[in-house]
């Protein structure tokens, strides 16, 4: 780590010579997931911690009624497994100063923000304000650069978006909720890592919906297509990332946890978990057709199959743990 009265850079990293990690390879079904997840998914193995001993959490996702769960790290996992405690960043001064008094103490900053100011934000840059994490992990007050992590990679900002970014809060604009992450805790490995991890597991399965949410969202469909049908595609785009993606997103991570813990008993729900990953694409697809054709038919929406696939995991992983 390097740092100065006015700059801080905890690992030395490259947006040139970075490449993005094993769970936002290329070749996944989802390679993105939400920003929060994403976010770890790169900072984790930067840290040297495998990202895939932490998915256990993966199984107690549930149908909320109008959105899956927006699924997340749990940072109690986080500090059991790898000795990252994750608190909440007090802002009462800039949101510059914060980050970059914790960056000098060797701790990364997830930072709330809005991605207009992001150049690896696609679409949005200089065009829309939606909000999303990154991770701070360097900064450079004089020089006015930020390299951070956001969605699949690692990225650096400067000059205007450094500006637009860390502007301070108004009368009519709140301070943003920041996290920052202490690691002075001590980190497993090897088999202590995958007891631990399979200790988490058992508890997360006890906590896992009492239904099937699979079943429980085809039984809202048609509900929800009447809605989608009053509505623009703004909103259609919305309800594709709440619903459909974070379903396939989260299952594909499950398939991940599973493969990680390699034991032939899990090959199958693995499989079927990868199913549901690209089952619920299929449906976020067929979605999008009946919405640019204004033609809603729940009828057209097969969920049974991935349903069963649903049971077939949540029983085996069960009688494995």
């Amino acid at each position: 780590m390097s740092s100065g009265c006015d700059s801080a850079d905890i690992l030395g990293l490259s947006k040139a010579t970075w490449k993005a990690q094993t769970l936002h390879a290329p070749d996944r079904i989802w390679p993105e997931t939400n920003c929060y997840v994403d976010v770890w998914a790169e900072l984790l193995p930067a840290l040297g911690h495998p990202a895939e001993a932490a998915l256990a959490f993966t199984v107690r996702q549930d149908f909320e009624g109008d959105h899956f769960t927006f699924f997340k790290f749990p940072l109690e996992d986080l500090e059991a497994l790898f000795g990252l405690a994750v608190q909440e960043l007090a802002i009462y001064d800039s949101v510059e100063s914060h980050t970059l008094a914790q960056l000098q103490r060797g701790r990364p900053v997830l930072i709330e923000v809005d991605s207009h100011w992001l150049p690896d934000a696609g679409p949005a840059y200089r065009k829309q304000h939606v909000k999303t994490t990154v991770a701070a992990i360097a900064l450079d007050r004089i020089g006015k650069r930020l390299g951070y992590f956001h969605n699949t990679g690692y990225h650096e900002l400067s000059g205007q978006d450094y500006d637009g970014l860390f502007c301070r809060p108004t009368g009519d604009r709140l301070f943003p909720y920041v996290e920052f992450v202490k690691r002075d805790g001590a980190a497993l490995d090897g088999p202590a890592l995958r007891q631990r991890s399979l200790e988490l597991l058992r508890a997360h399965l006890r906590r896992r919906p009492k239904g099937n949410p699979i079943a429980a969202w085809r039984g809202a469909l048609p509900k929800h297509l009447e809605t989608l049908a009053g509505r623009d595609m703004g909103y259609f785009h919305l309800y594709a990332f709440n619903l459909p993606r974070q379903l396939g997103a989260n299952f594909e991570m499950l398939a991940t946890y599973l493969d990680w813990l390699a034991e032939p008993a899990l090959a199958e729900p693995a499989a079927a978990a990868r199913r549901i990953a690209e089952g619920a694409k299929a449906i976020q697809f067929q979605l999008a057709r009946m919405a640019n054709r204004r033609r809603f038919d729940a009828a057209k929406l097969v969920l049974e199959p991935i349903e069963a696939d649903y049971d077939r995991i949540m029983t085996a992983v069960a009688r494995f743990a």
